[in-house]
Protein backbone atom coordinates (compact mmCIF):
# COMPACT_ATOMS: atom_id res chain seq x y z
CA UNK A 1 0.00 0.00 0.00
CA UNK A 2 3.01 1.97 0.01
CA UNK A 3 2.74 3.14 -3.82
CA UNK A 4 -0.96 4.31 -3.41
CA UNK A 5 -0.46 6.38 -0.50
CA UNK A 6 2.02 8.21 -1.76
CA UNK A 7 0.17 8.24 -5.64
CA UNK A 8 -3.02 9.72 -3.45
CA UNK A 9 -0.88 12.00 -1.26
CA UNK A 10 -0.38 14.28 -4.23
CA UNK A 11 -4.30 14.62 -4.55
CA UNK A 12 -4.13 15.83 -0.84
CA UNK A 13 -1.84 18.40 -0.94
CA UNK A 14 -3.46 21.93 -0.72
CA UNK A 15 -0.94 23.22 -3.72
CA UNK A 16 -3.24 20.90 -6.23
CA UNK A 17 -6.21 22.29 -7.84
CA UNK A 18 -7.68 19.36 -9.46
CA UNK A 19 -10.79 22.01 -10.49
CA UNK A 20 -7.94 23.71 -12.35
CA UNK A 21 -7.42 20.44 -14.41
CA UNK A 22 -11.17 19.78 -15.30
CA UNK A 23 -11.34 23.34 -16.27
CA UNK A 24 -8.72 23.75 -18.46
CA UNK A 25 -9.70 20.90 -19.85
CA UNK A 26 -13.26 21.54 -20.44
CA UNK A 27 -13.87 25.53 -21.57
CA UNK A 28 -17.63 24.87 -21.03
CA UNK A 29 -16.71 24.34 -17.38
CA UNK A 30 -15.76 27.97 -17.57
CA UNK A 31 -18.59 29.19 -19.75
CA UNK A 32 -21.14 27.86 -16.77
CA UNK A 33 -19.27 29.24 -14.08
CA UNK A 34 -18.92 32.99 -15.48
CA UNK A 35 -22.68 32.49 -14.85
CA UNK A 36 -24.18 30.32 -17.84
CA UNK A 37 -26.22 27.22 -17.48
CA UNK A 38 -25.23 26.07 -21.26
CA UNK A 39 -23.30 22.95 -20.08
CA UNK A 40 -26.61 21.77 -17.67
CA UNK A 41 -29.00 23.02 -20.76
CA UNK A 42 -26.92 21.41 -23.34
CA UNK A 43 -27.07 18.11 -21.68
CA UNK A 44 -30.99 18.44 -21.23
CA UNK A 45 -30.86 18.94 -24.74
CA UNK A 46 -28.95 15.71 -25.65
CA UNK A 47 -30.94 13.05 -24.33
CA UNK A 48 -34.16 13.01 -22.26
CA UNK A 49 -33.38 11.18 -18.89
CA UNK A 50 -36.76 11.42 -17.73
CA UNK A 51 -36.58 8.43 -15.49
CA UNK A 52 -37.32 7.83 -11.58
CA UNK A 53 -34.02 7.79 -10.14
CA UNK A 54 -33.28 7.05 -6.22
CA UNK A 55 -32.83 10.18 -3.93
CA UNK A 56 -29.44 10.19 -3.51
CA UNK A 57 -29.00 9.95 -7.35
CA UNK A 58 -31.24 13.09 -8.29
CA UNK A 59 -28.66 15.33 -6.06
CA UNK A 60 -25.95 14.92 -8.21
CA UNK A 61 -24.88 17.96 -10.41
CA UNK A 62 -24.74 18.19 -14.25
CA UNK A 63 -20.65 19.38 -14.05
CA UNK A 64 -17.61 18.01 -11.71
CA UNK A 65 -17.33 20.22 -8.37
CA UNK A 66 -13.78 20.74 -7.05
CA UNK A 67 -14.66 18.39 -3.99
CA UNK A 68 -16.50 15.48 -6.00
CA UNK A 69 -12.74 15.44 -8.13
CA UNK A 70 -10.80 15.01 -4.89
CA UNK A 71 -13.07 12.56 -3.00
CA UNK A 72 -13.72 10.46 -6.48
CA UNK A 73 -9.90 10.24 -7.19
CA UNK A 74 -8.84 9.88 -3.20
CA UNK A 75 -10.71 6.47 -3.37
CA UNK A 76 -10.13 5.98 -7.17
CA UNK A 77 -8.00 2.88 -7.59
CA UNK A 78 -5.87 0.67 -6.01
CA UNK A 79 -2.23 2.06 -7.28
CA UNK A 80 0.34 -0.13 -5.56
CA UNK A 81 1.85 -1.08 -8.93
CA UNK A 82 2.55 2.87 -9.46
CA UNK A 83 5.72 3.33 -8.67
CA UNK A 84 7.37 6.98 -7.56
CA UNK A 85 10.30 7.60 -9.55
CA UNK A 86 13.44 10.48 -8.58
CA UNK A 87 11.45 11.65 -5.25
CA UNK A 88 13.99 13.95 -5.19
CA UNK A 89 12.83 16.07 -7.25
CA UNK A 90 10.45 17.09 -4.94
CA UNK A 91 7.18 17.62 -4.65
CA UNK A 92 6.08 20.85 -6.40
CA UNK A 93 8.62 20.22 -9.16
CA UNK A 94 6.65 16.95 -10.42
CA UNK A 95 3.65 18.54 -10.31
CA UNK A 96 4.33 22.58 -11.08
CA UNK A 97 1.40 22.70 -13.92
CA UNK A 98 -1.20 21.06 -15.18
CA UNK A 99 -0.59 23.30 -18.39
CA UNK A 100 1.30 20.33 -20.76
CA UNK A 101 -2.00 18.78 -20.48
CA UNK A 102 -4.64 21.42 -21.98
CA UNK A 103 -5.04 20.46 -25.69
CA UNK A 104 -5.86 23.08 -27.81
CA UNK A 105 -7.23 23.53 -31.61
CA UNK A 106 -3.63 24.55 -32.53
CA UNK A 107 -1.93 21.60 -31.08
CA UNK A 108 -0.67 19.49 -34.16
CA UNK A 109 -3.06 16.71 -34.61
CA UNK A 110 -2.20 13.13 -33.67
CA UNK A 111 -1.81 10.83 -37.21
CA UNK A 112 -3.32 7.01 -37.49
CA UNK A 113 -1.29 4.85 -39.79
CA UNK A 114 -0.97 1.22 -40.97
CA UNK A 115 0.72 -0.91 -38.41
CA UNK A 116 1.87 -4.45 -38.89
CA UNK A 117 -1.59 -4.34 -41.79
CA UNK A 118 -3.84 -2.84 -38.90
CA UNK A 119 -5.02 0.65 -38.98
CA UNK A 120 -3.95 2.18 -35.46
CA UNK A 121 -3.31 5.37 -33.99
CA UNK A 122 0.12 6.38 -33.53
CA UNK A 123 0.83 9.88 -31.80
CA UNK A 124 3.05 12.10 -33.72
CA UNK A 125 5.33 12.87 -30.73
CA UNK A 126 6.49 9.41 -30.91
CA UNK A 127 10.25 8.94 -31.26
CA UNK A 128 12.08 6.54 -33.71
CA UNK A 129 12.99 4.14 -30.72
CA UNK A 130 9.70 4.69 -29.31
CA UNK A 131 7.74 3.78 -32.28
CA UNK A 132 10.20 0.28 -32.32
CA UNK A 133 8.83 -0.68 -28.85
CA UNK A 134 5.32 0.31 -30.04
CA UNK A 135 5.67 -2.21 -33.40
CA UNK A 136 7.03 -5.05 -31.32
CA UNK A 137 4.36 -4.65 -28.56
CA UNK A 138 1.84 -4.40 -31.45
CA UNK A 139 3.14 -7.41 -33.07
CA UNK A 140 3.06 -9.48 -30.18
CA UNK A 141 -0.72 -8.52 -29.49
CA UNK A 142 -1.61 -9.68 -32.87
CA UNK A 143 0.32 -12.90 -32.17
CA UNK A 144 -1.80 -13.21 -28.83
CA UNK A 145 -4.71 -12.72 -30.70
CA UNK A 146 -4.55 -15.73 -33.39
CA UNK A 147 -3.72 -17.57 -30.44
CA UNK A 148 -7.04 -17.06 -28.72
CA UNK A 149 -8.77 -17.48 -32.13
CA UNK A 150 -8.41 -21.15 -31.68
CA UNK A 151 -9.71 -21.45 -28.06
CA UNK A 152 -13.05 -22.11 -27.26
CA UNK A 153 -15.35 -19.35 -29.41
CA UNK A 154 -12.76 -17.07 -31.24
CA UNK A 155 -12.78 -13.66 -29.89
CA UNK A 156 -13.31 -10.88 -32.73
CA UNK A 157 -10.70 -9.09 -33.74
CA UNK A 158 -9.82 -5.39 -32.30
CA UNK A 159 -8.05 -2.84 -33.64
CA UNK A 160 -5.49 -2.05 -30.42
CA UNK A 161 -3.98 1.48 -29.95
CA UNK A 162 -0.85 2.72 -29.29
CA UNK A 163 0.46 1.59 -25.33
CA UNK A 164 3.56 1.52 -23.16
CA UNK A 165 3.03 -2.22 -21.85
CA UNK A 166 5.09 -0.67 -18.97
CA UNK A 167 3.25 0.61 -15.07
CA UNK A 168 2.26 3.95 -15.77
CA UNK A 169 3.78 6.59 -14.27
CA UNK A 170 2.75 8.76 -11.49
CA UNK A 171 2.44 11.64 -13.58
CA UNK A 172 1.15 9.80 -16.10
CA UNK A 173 -1.67 7.61 -13.96
CA UNK A 174 -2.64 11.30 -12.69
CA UNK A 175 -2.67 12.79 -16.47
CA UNK A 176 -4.89 9.98 -17.73
CA UNK A 177 -7.69 10.26 -14.78
CA UNK A 178 -8.04 13.84 -15.04
CA UNK A 179 -7.92 13.73 -19.00
CA UNK A 180 -11.00 10.95 -18.34
CA UNK A 181 -13.25 13.01 -16.19
CA UNK A 182 -12.45 15.77 -18.19
CA UNK A 183 -13.75 14.54 -21.40
CA UNK A 184 -16.99 12.79 -19.53
CA UNK A 185 -17.76 16.55 -18.85
CA UNK A 186 -16.57 17.62 -22.74
CA UNK A 187 -19.06 15.20 -23.66
CA UNK A 188 -21.56 15.87 -21.22
CA UNK A 189 -22.02 19.38 -22.49
CA UNK A 190 -22.01 18.64 -26.11
CA UNK A 191 -18.40 20.40 -26.73
CA UNK A 192 -17.52 17.76 -29.05
CA UNK A 193 -14.66 18.86 -30.66
CA UNK A 194 -12.53 19.38 -27.28
CA UNK A 195 -13.94 16.02 -26.18
CA UNK A 196 -12.24 14.50 -28.98
CA UNK A 197 -9.17 16.05 -28.60
CA UNK A 198 -8.68 14.93 -25.53
CA UNK A 199 -9.70 11.27 -26.57
CA UNK A 200 -6.72 11.75 -28.84
CA UNK A 201 -4.71 12.48 -25.67
CA UNK A 202 -6.11 9.57 -23.55
CA UNK A 203 -5.77 6.46 -26.11
CA UNK A 204 -1.80 7.76 -26.28
CA UNK A 205 -1.72 6.27 -22.24
CA UNK A 206 -4.63 4.23 -22.09
CA UNK A 207 -4.31 0.28 -23.30
CA UNK A 208 -5.99 -2.82 -23.65
CA UNK A 209 -3.25 -4.79 -22.43
CA UNK A 210 -1.47 -2.88 -20.15
CA UNK A 211 -1.71 -2.23 -16.13
CA UNK A 212 -5.07 -2.39 -14.34
CA UNK A 213 -5.89 1.43 -14.72
CA UNK A 214 -4.78 1.73 -18.65
CA UNK A 215 -7.14 -1.22 -19.29
CA UNK A 216 -10.15 0.47 -17.48
CA UNK A 217 -9.54 4.14 -18.86
CA UNK A 218 -9.51 2.09 -22.62
CA UNK A 219 -12.63 1.14 -22.00
CA UNK A 220 -14.54 3.86 -20.80
CA UNK A 221 -12.95 5.64 -23.76
CA UNK A 222 -14.52 3.36 -25.81
CA UNK A 223 -17.53 4.28 -24.73
CA UNK A 224 -17.02 8.09 -24.50
CA UNK A 225 -16.55 7.52 -27.82
CA UNK A 226 -19.56 5.90 -28.65
CA UNK A 227 -21.60 8.15 -26.60
CA UNK A 228 -19.96 11.06 -28.80
CA UNK A 229 -21.13 8.56 -32.30
CA UNK A 230 -24.76 8.75 -31.14
CA UNK A 231 -25.35 12.65 -30.24
CA UNK A 232 -27.28 14.12 -33.33
CA UNK A 233 -25.35 15.75 -36.13
CA UNK A 234 -22.09 14.89 -34.80
CA UNK A 235 -20.07 14.38 -38.32
CA UNK A 236 -16.59 14.36 -36.38
CA UNK A 237 -17.18 11.19 -33.93
CA UNK A 238 -19.67 9.52 -36.56
CA UNK A 239 -16.90 9.87 -39.07
CA UNK A 240 -14.06 8.42 -36.89
CA UNK A 241 -15.87 5.57 -34.98
CA UNK A 242 -15.10 3.00 -37.75
CA UNK A 243 -11.33 3.92 -36.64
CA UNK A 244 -12.23 2.45 -33.50
CA UNK A 245 -12.67 -1.30 -32.68
CA UNK A 246 -16.09 -1.99 -32.95
CA UNK A 247 -16.54 -5.79 -32.71
CA UNK A 248 -19.67 -8.11 -33.22
CA UNK A 249 -19.61 -9.75 -30.05
CA UNK A 250 -21.65 -12.82 -30.16
CA UNK A 251 -23.47 -14.80 -27.81
CA UNK A 252 -21.11 -17.49 -27.64
CA UNK A 253 -18.33 -14.54 -26.82
CA UNK A 254 -20.04 -13.67 -24.02
CA UNK A 255 -20.97 -16.84 -22.72
CA UNK A 256 -17.42 -17.73 -22.79
CA UNK A 257 -16.30 -14.82 -20.90
CA UNK A 258 -18.72 -15.39 -17.95
CA UNK A 259 -17.87 -18.81 -17.67
CA UNK A 260 -14.06 -17.72 -17.42
CA UNK A 261 -15.29 -15.27 -14.82
CA UNK A 262 -16.98 -17.75 -13.31
CA UNK A 263 -13.82 -19.82 -13.17
CA UNK A 264 -11.45 -17.43 -12.01
CA UNK A 265 -12.99 -14.91 -9.16
CA UNK A 266 -15.28 -15.12 -6.61
CA UNK A 267 -17.45 -12.91 -7.97
CA UNK A 268 -20.24 -15.03 -9.70
CA UNK A 269 -19.44 -17.93 -7.40
CA UNK A 270 -20.49 -15.95 -4.31
CA UNK A 271 -23.54 -15.42 -6.00
CA UNK A 272 -24.43 -19.14 -7.10
CA UNK A 273 -23.47 -20.08 -3.52
CA UNK A 274 -25.72 -17.43 -1.65
CA UNK A 275 -28.99 -18.36 -3.70
CA UNK A 276 -28.71 -21.88 -3.52
CA UNK A 277 -28.07 -22.08 0.33
CA UNK A 278 -31.08 -19.68 0.46
CA UNK A 279 -33.17 -22.05 -1.98
CA UNK A 280 -31.95 -24.98 0.59
CA UNK A 281 -33.12 -23.30 3.67
CA UNK A 282 -36.31 -22.04 2.11
CA UNK A 283 -37.08 -25.59 0.95
CA UNK A 284 -36.28 -27.55 4.23
CA UNK A 285 -38.96 -30.44 4.50
CA UNK A 286 -40.22 -30.05 1.04
CA UNK A 287 -40.53 -33.25 -1.32
CA UNK A 288 -40.68 -31.12 -4.52
CA UNK A 289 -39.13 -28.22 -5.47
CA UNK A 290 -39.73 -25.69 -8.63
CA UNK A 291 -37.14 -23.34 -9.46
CA UNK A 292 -38.03 -20.64 -11.92
CA UNK A 293 -34.68 -18.87 -13.10
CA UNK A 294 -34.88 -15.15 -15.22
CA UNK A 295 -32.65 -14.71 -17.78
CA UNK A 296 -31.27 -18.28 -18.21
CA UNK A 297 -28.45 -19.00 -19.98
CA UNK A 298 -26.28 -21.74 -18.65
CA UNK A 299 -26.42 -24.25 -16.25
CA UNK A 300 -23.41 -23.03 -13.90
CA UNK A 301 -25.04 -22.64 -10.67
CA UNK A 302 -27.25 -25.70 -10.59
CA UNK A 303 -24.71 -28.80 -10.18
CA UNK A 304 -24.01 -27.45 -6.43
CA UNK A 305 -27.15 -27.41 -5.91
CA UNK A 306 -28.53 -30.58 -7.10
CA UNK A 307 -25.20 -32.31 -4.96
CA UNK A 308 -26.85 -30.52 -2.13
CA UNK A 309 -30.08 -31.32 -2.90
CA UNK A 310 -29.31 -35.35 -2.72
CA UNK A 311 -27.04 -35.47 0.63
CA UNK A 312 -30.22 -33.73 2.88
CA UNK A 313 -31.05 -35.44 5.79
CA UNK A 314 -34.32 -36.13 4.64
CA UNK A 315 -33.52 -37.91 1.00
CA UNK A 316 -33.40 -36.02 -2.16
CA UNK A 317 -36.67 -33.81 -3.44
CA UNK A 318 -38.14 -34.06 -7.13
CA UNK A 319 -36.62 -31.00 -8.58
CA UNK A 320 -37.93 -29.26 -11.82
CA UNK A 321 -36.20 -26.30 -13.23
CA UNK A 322 -37.43 -23.69 -15.70
CA UNK A 323 -35.59 -21.23 -17.60
CA UNK A 324 -37.11 -18.48 -18.79
CA UNK A 325 -34.94 -17.47 -21.64
CA UNK A 326 -35.29 -14.89 -24.42
CA UNK A 327 -33.37 -16.68 -26.94
CA UNK A 328 -34.92 -19.26 -29.78
CA UNK A 329 -31.26 -20.91 -29.97
CA UNK A 330 -31.17 -23.42 -26.82
CA UNK A 331 -30.08 -26.41 -28.72
CA UNK A 332 -26.18 -25.76 -26.27
CA UNK A 333 -28.17 -24.91 -23.13
CA UNK A 334 -30.63 -28.08 -23.92
CA UNK A 335 -27.40 -30.39 -24.06
CA UNK A 336 -26.32 -28.72 -20.80
CA UNK A 337 -29.31 -29.63 -18.74
CA UNK A 338 -29.15 -32.90 -20.26
CA UNK A 339 -25.96 -33.72 -18.79
CA UNK A 340 -27.28 -32.19 -15.40
CA UNK A 341 -30.11 -34.75 -15.21
CA UNK A 342 -28.07 -37.91 -15.92
CA UNK A 343 -25.95 -36.22 -13.06
CA UNK A 344 -28.72 -35.66 -10.72
CA UNK A 345 -30.33 -39.80 -11.75
CA UNK A 346 -26.64 -41.16 -10.48
CA UNK A 347 -27.52 -39.27 -6.85
CA UNK A 348 -30.75 -40.72 -6.75
CA UNK A 349 -33.16 -37.32 -7.50
CA UNK A 350 -35.34 -36.91 -10.11
CA UNK A 351 -34.98 -33.83 -11.97
CA UNK A 352 -37.17 -32.41 -14.95
CA UNK A 353 -35.88 -29.18 -16.97
CA UNK A 354 -38.12 -26.73 -19.38
CA UNK A 355 -37.50 -23.70 -21.50
CA UNK A 356 -39.95 -20.96 -22.43
CA UNK A 357 -38.06 -19.35 -25.16
CA UNK A 358 -40.00 -16.16 -24.19
CA UNK A 359 -38.90 -12.64 -23.29
CA UNK A 360 -40.00 -11.56 -18.99
CA UNK A 361 -42.83 -9.60 -19.05
CA UNK A 362 -45.59 -9.41 -16.25
CA UNK A 363 -47.76 -11.66 -18.28
CA UNK A 364 -45.57 -14.48 -18.79
CA UNK A 365 -45.19 -14.59 -14.93
CA UNK A 366 -48.76 -16.84 -14.54
CA UNK A 367 -49.26 -20.37 -12.64
CA UNK A 368 -50.37 -21.33 -16.28
CA UNK A 369 -47.64 -19.98 -17.98
CA UNK A 370 -44.90 -21.64 -15.35
CA UNK A 371 -47.11 -24.89 -14.93
CA UNK A 372 -47.39 -24.50 -11.30
CA UNK A 373 -47.83 -27.32 -9.06
CA UNK A 374 -49.94 -26.40 -5.28
CA UNK A 375 -47.48 -29.29 -3.95
CA UNK A 376 -44.57 -27.89 -4.68
CA UNK A 377 -42.00 -25.18 -3.18
CA UNK A 378 -41.21 -22.12 -5.43
CA UNK A 379 -38.52 -20.71 -5.83
CA UNK A 380 -37.80 -17.08 -7.98
CA UNK A 381 -34.15 -17.20 -8.82
CA UNK A 382 -32.80 -13.79 -10.86
CA UNK A 383 -28.73 -13.90 -11.04
CA UNK A 384 -27.68 -10.66 -12.81
CA UNK A 385 -31.25 -9.95 -13.82
CA UNK A 386 -33.69 -7.40 -12.76
CA UNK A 387 -31.49 -4.27 -13.20
CA UNK A 388 -32.22 -5.11 -16.96
CA UNK A 389 -36.23 -4.25 -15.80
CA UNK A 390 -35.82 -0.76 -14.20
CA UNK A 391 -35.69 0.73 -18.00
CA UNK A 392 -36.83 4.73 -17.84
CA UNK A 393 -38.53 4.54 -14.08
CA UNK A 394 -38.97 1.89 -11.63
CA UNK A 395 -42.86 0.95 -12.81
CA UNK A 396 -42.20 -2.01 -14.92
CA UNK A 397 -39.61 -3.33 -12.30
CA UNK A 398 -42.56 -3.13 -9.66
CA UNK A 399 -44.91 -5.06 -12.22
CA UNK A 400 -42.38 -7.58 -12.29
CA UNK A 401 -41.44 -7.47 -8.86
CA UNK A 402 -45.62 -7.81 -8.13
CA UNK A 403 -46.55 -10.36 -10.52
CA UNK A 404 -43.82 -12.78 -8.71
CA UNK A 405 -45.08 -11.93 -5.26
CA UNK A 406 -48.61 -13.17 -7.03
CA UNK A 407 -46.92 -16.76 -7.33
CA UNK A 408 -46.56 -16.99 -3.53
CA UNK A 409 -42.72 -18.46 -4.22
CA UNK A 410 -41.36 -19.76 -0.70
CA UNK A 411 -38.06 -17.72 -1.70
CA UNK A 412 -36.73 -15.10 -4.31
CA UNK A 413 -33.45 -14.71 -4.55
CA UNK A 414 -31.73 -11.78 -5.80
CA UNK A 415 -28.02 -11.20 -6.94
CA UNK A 416 -27.18 -8.42 -8.04
CA UNK A 417 -24.08 -5.72 -9.16
CA UNK A 418 -24.02 -3.24 -5.71
CA UNK A 419 -23.17 0.02 -7.53
CA UNK A 420 -25.58 2.78 -8.81
CA UNK A 421 -25.10 2.92 -12.44
CA UNK A 422 -29.11 4.47 -12.69
CA UNK A 423 -28.64 7.86 -11.62
CA UNK A 424 -30.48 10.73 -13.51
CA UNK A 425 -26.93 12.42 -14.94
CA UNK A 426 -24.31 11.11 -17.30
CA UNK A 427 -21.48 12.82 -15.01
CA UNK A 428 -22.37 11.26 -11.80
CA UNK A 429 -23.22 8.22 -13.90
CA UNK A 430 -19.42 8.39 -14.85
CA UNK A 431 -17.94 9.21 -11.49
CA UNK A 432 -19.61 6.28 -10.15
CA UNK A 433 -18.98 3.70 -13.00
CA UNK A 434 -15.40 4.44 -13.33
CA UNK A 435 -14.60 3.97 -9.56
CA UNK A 436 -16.77 0.40 -9.87
CA UNK A 437 -15.17 -1.17 -12.60
CA UNK A 438 -11.92 0.59 -11.28
CA UNK A 439 -11.87 -1.80 -8.52
CA UNK A 440 -12.90 -4.83 -10.43
CA UNK A 441 -10.23 -4.00 -12.64
CA UNK A 442 -7.67 -3.56 -10.06
CA UNK A 443 -9.01 -7.62 -8.63
CA UNK A 444 -8.43 -9.11 -11.53
CA UNK A 445 -4.58 -7.30 -12.09
CA UNK A 446 -4.07 -9.34 -8.59
CA UNK A 447 -5.39 -12.51 -9.28
CA UNK A 448 -3.61 -12.85 -13.17
CA UNK A 449 -1.13 -11.84 -15.28
CA UNK A 450 -1.15 -9.52 -17.78
CA UNK A 451 -0.54 -11.56 -20.96
CA UNK A 452 -3.73 -14.10 -19.67
CA UNK A 453 -5.87 -14.55 -22.49
CA UNK A 454 -8.81 -15.39 -20.15
CA UNK A 455 -8.00 -12.10 -18.73
CA UNK A 456 -8.41 -10.56 -21.92
CA UNK A 457 -11.61 -11.92 -22.94
CA UNK A 458 -13.56 -11.12 -19.43
CA UNK A 459 -12.61 -7.69 -19.80
CA UNK A 460 -13.40 -6.93 -23.48
CA UNK A 461 -16.34 -9.49 -24.10
CA UNK A 462 -17.86 -8.68 -20.32
CA UNK A 463 -17.18 -5.88 -18.29
CA UNK A 464 -16.53 -3.67 -21.71
CA UNK A 465 -19.71 -4.31 -23.01
CA UNK A 466 -21.43 -3.45 -19.76
CA UNK A 467 -19.20 0.01 -19.10
CA UNK A 468 -20.05 1.22 -22.86
CA UNK A 469 -23.95 0.44 -22.40
CA UNK A 470 -23.64 2.54 -18.72
CA UNK A 471 -21.89 5.27 -20.64
CA UNK A 472 -22.63 5.65 -24.00
CA UNK A 473 -26.29 4.53 -24.25
CA UNK A 474 -29.61 6.47 -22.83
CA UNK A 475 -33.73 5.40 -22.37
CA UNK A 476 -34.66 1.66 -23.60
CA UNK A 477 -31.15 1.36 -24.95
CA UNK A 478 -29.65 1.38 -21.57
CA UNK A 479 -30.54 -1.57 -20.12
CA UNK A 480 -27.34 -1.71 -17.02
CA UNK A 481 -28.92 -0.09 -14.63
CA UNK A 482 -27.35 -1.33 -11.41
CA UNK A 483 -28.37 -0.22 -8.37
CA UNK A 484 -27.11 -0.39 -4.90
CA UNK A 485 -28.39 -2.67 -2.30
CA UNK A 486 -30.54 -0.31 0.00
CA UNK A 487 -32.22 0.57 -3.58
CA UNK A 488 -33.16 -2.79 -3.59
CA UNK A 489 -34.20 -3.11 -0.48
CA UNK A 490 -37.06 -0.50 -0.75
CA UNK A 491 -37.84 -1.93 -3.91
CA UNK A 492 -38.59 -5.13 -2.87
CA UNK A 493 -40.09 -3.83 0.76
CA UNK A 494 -42.58 -1.70 -1.42
CA UNK A 495 -43.23 -4.73 -3.73
CA UNK A 496 -44.49 -6.52 -0.27
CA UNK A 497 -41.00 -8.92 -0.07
CA UNK A 498 -39.34 -9.13 3.35
CA UNK A 499 -35.78 -10.25 3.55
CA UNK A 500 -34.92 -13.80 4.56
CA UNK A 501 -31.48 -13.56 6.34
CA UNK A 502 -28.95 -15.39 4.54
CA UNK A 503 -26.60 -17.89 7.08
CA UNK A 504 -24.00 -18.90 4.84
CA UNK A 505 -21.03 -16.09 5.83
CA UNK A 506 -18.84 -19.25 6.88
CA UNK A 507 -19.18 -21.37 3.70
CA UNK A 508 -18.71 -17.97 1.75
CA UNK A 509 -15.62 -17.21 3.36
CA UNK A 510 -14.00 -20.48 2.64
CA UNK A 511 -14.62 -20.07 -0.68
CA UNK A 512 -12.48 -17.06 -0.42
CA UNK A 513 -9.91 -18.38 1.06
CA UNK A 514 -9.33 -20.68 -1.55
CA UNK A 515 -8.54 -17.90 -4.20
CA UNK A 516 -5.52 -17.27 -2.20
CA UNK A 517 -5.97 -13.36 -3.17
CA UNK A 518 -6.16 -10.76 -0.34
CA UNK A 519 -7.83 -8.30 -1.27
CA UNK A 520 -11.62 -9.77 -0.94
CA UNK A 521 -13.81 -8.53 1.47
CA UNK A 522 -17.20 -10.06 3.04
CA UNK A 523 -19.61 -7.77 5.01
CA UNK A 524 -23.17 -8.37 5.97
CA UNK A 525 -25.70 -5.94 6.06
CA UNK A 526 -29.44 -6.19 6.82
CA UNK A 527 -29.51 -10.02 5.89
CA UNK A 528 -28.05 -9.34 2.56
CA UNK A 529 -24.15 -10.34 1.55
CA UNK A 530 -21.71 -8.25 -0.06
CA UNK A 531 -19.11 -9.02 -1.82
CA UNK A 532 -16.00 -6.46 -2.22
CA UNK A 533 -13.03 -5.81 -3.55
CA UNK A 534 -10.72 -3.69 -0.35
CA UNK A 535 -13.53 -2.56 1.07
CA UNK A 536 -15.18 -1.09 -2.17
CA UNK A 537 -18.78 -3.58 -2.09
CA UNK A 538 -19.49 -5.32 -5.74
CA UNK A 539 -22.01 -7.74 -5.26
CA UNK A 540 -25.01 -7.97 -3.48
CA UNK A 541 -26.40 -11.12 -2.76
CA UNK A 542 -29.76 -11.58 -1.08
CA UNK A 543 -32.77 -13.06 -0.61
CA UNK A 544 -36.43 -12.38 -0.14
CA UNK A 545 -40.00 -13.87 0.87
CA UNK A 546 -43.86 -12.88 0.44
CA UNK A 547 -44.08 -10.18 3.64
CA UNK A 548 -45.90 -11.88 6.40
CA UNK A 549 -48.47 -9.07 6.47
CA UNK A 550 -49.69 -9.73 2.98
CA UNK A 551 -49.83 -13.57 3.16
CA UNK A 552 -52.17 -12.53 6.51
CA UNK A 553 -54.29 -10.18 3.88
CA UNK A 554 -55.12 -12.59 1.33
CA UNK A 555 -55.53 -15.40 3.76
Amino acid sequence: MKGINRWLSFYMDESVNHDFAIRRYCPARMEQEQGGDKCQDQEALVFYDTELCSSDATSSTPCLASSEVDDFVDSFINMDQYEYVNEDQGFQEKHRSFDHFVVNDEDEADAYSIVNGVFEYVPTTLEDSELEIYEDVTTAMLEEEVAMNGSFCAIPEFVVPCTQEANLGVDQGLDLVHMLLACAEAVGCRDNQQAELLLSRIWALASPSGDSLQRVSYCFAKGLKCRLSLLPHNVIANATLSSMDVPFITRENKLEAFQLLYQTTPYIAFGFMAANEAICQASQGKSSIHIVDLGMEHTLQWSSLIRALSSRPEGPPTLRITGLTGNEENSKLQASMNVLVEEASSLGMHLEFHIISEHLTPCLLTMEKLNLRKEEALCVNSILQLHKYVKESRGYLKEILLSIKKLGPTALTVVEQDTNHNGPFFLGRFLESLHYYSAIFDSLEASMTRNSQHRMKIERLHFAEEIQNVVAYEGPDRIERHERVDQWRRQLGRAGFQVMPLKCTSQVRMMLSVYDCDGYTLSYEKGNLLLGWKGRPVMMASAWQVASSYLTRIG
